[in-house]
């Protein structure tokens, strides 16, 4: 057992030794009656998520025995989330991303069929109706960077080509904005394309770069009152469809940043680790582009749908 994990059983042990047995017949009681008023339910699910978070969220009430003066914090921070959220910006997600709710939401959503590619977070970033570009084509737009030739397959579990996946694609600059984080409307740094015949792709984007999440807000505030850092790994998001296939909302990440292992919202998954080759100016490039000043990176991120679940 972990040092952490003793300590929080031994505080845990010492509140409920000095809650009298009356004060815990109060408490209990009152869960009861809280989970009584959704018998009524008609809709099973429902009934049972409310019922479960009713018990879990009175447990934590009372494990931590929790003030009135901390309950009307939680309020104004929650509240807080809510103002600042806009069209543009989900600061629900990003609370949901750092307290690793995000992710084992998709754990458990996702569960592992055969060698299909792991998925991971889907961030606060993504739009709908990104720019279509044909395979070999440029989804950087106005975004500044290191340019990067992203190329690879999509199959199913036993090998097999999916042609005319659709794969969305979208990332940061190397300032670490997304497109949407600008006020000018700029399109950059996303777009859609298609798998081929034999299910290959091929695109140019920017070799990712670490950046914060947005912490200039109430999330950014909760991870400064506890220590943590606001930095996510550098990564490239791909959402990828195909009829009679699981979507896949995914990432892959570039081997050898020191953010690996600290992604503020727990998506680095070690599948998902990938090598993105430097190449020096001048080096030729797949599809004959002249990079003759700049320096730039390859990587392959071959994909594996898994099979819709009926």
């Amino acid at each position: 057992m972990s040092s952490l994990t003793e300590e929080t059983r031994t505080a845990d042990d010492a509140n409920r030794a000095a809650i009298s047995p009356a004060q815990s017949d109060v408490e209990a009681r009152l869960i009861e009656n809280v989970l009584r008023s959704f018998e009524q339910c008609t809709e099973p699910r429902t009934k049972r998520l409310m019922q479960s978070l009713v018990r879990h969220l009175h447990a934590f009430i009372r494990e931590v025995r929790l003030t009135e003066a901390e309950w009307e914090r939680s309020i104004e921070f929650l509240t807080a989330v809510g103002h600042i959220t806009d069209d543009r910006r989900q600061e629900f997600i990003l609370l949901s991303d750092v307290l690793g709710a995000s992710m084992q939401t998709i754990n458990v959503n996702n569960e592992a069929v055969g060698n299909a590619t792991e998925a991971t977070v889907f961030g606060p970033f993504f739009v709908d109706d990104a720019p279509l570009i044909a395979n070999g084509g440029d989804i950087a737009g106005a975004g500044v960077g290191q340019p990067c030739w992203v190329e690879g397959s999509v199959k199913d579990v036993d090998g097999n080509a999916i042609p005319n996946a659709r794969i969305e694609v979208w990332e940061a600059d190397e300032d670490g904005f997304y497109d949407v984080q600008y006020t000018d409307d700029r399109v950059s740094g996303r777009a859609h394309l298609f798998s081929n015949d034999a299910g290959s792709y091929n695109f140019w984007g920017l070799t990712p770069t670490p950046y914060p999440i947005p912490h200039d807000g109430p999330v950014g505030k909760m991870l400064e009152a506890t220590g943590r850092s606001p930095m996510r790994a550098s990564h490239l998001h791909f959402m990828v469809t195909a009829p009679g296939f699981r979507t896949l909302v995914t990432h892959i990440f570039v081997r050898g940043d020191e953010l690996i292992k600290s992604d503020t919202v727990f998506g680095v998954k070690d599948s998902l680790v990938k090598d993105f080759e430097h190449q020096l100016p001048g080096t030729p490039a797949p599809d004959g582009r002249e990079l003759v000043e700049s320096d730039w990176s390859r990587v392959r991120f071959d994909i594996v749908l898994a099979p819709e679940v009926a």
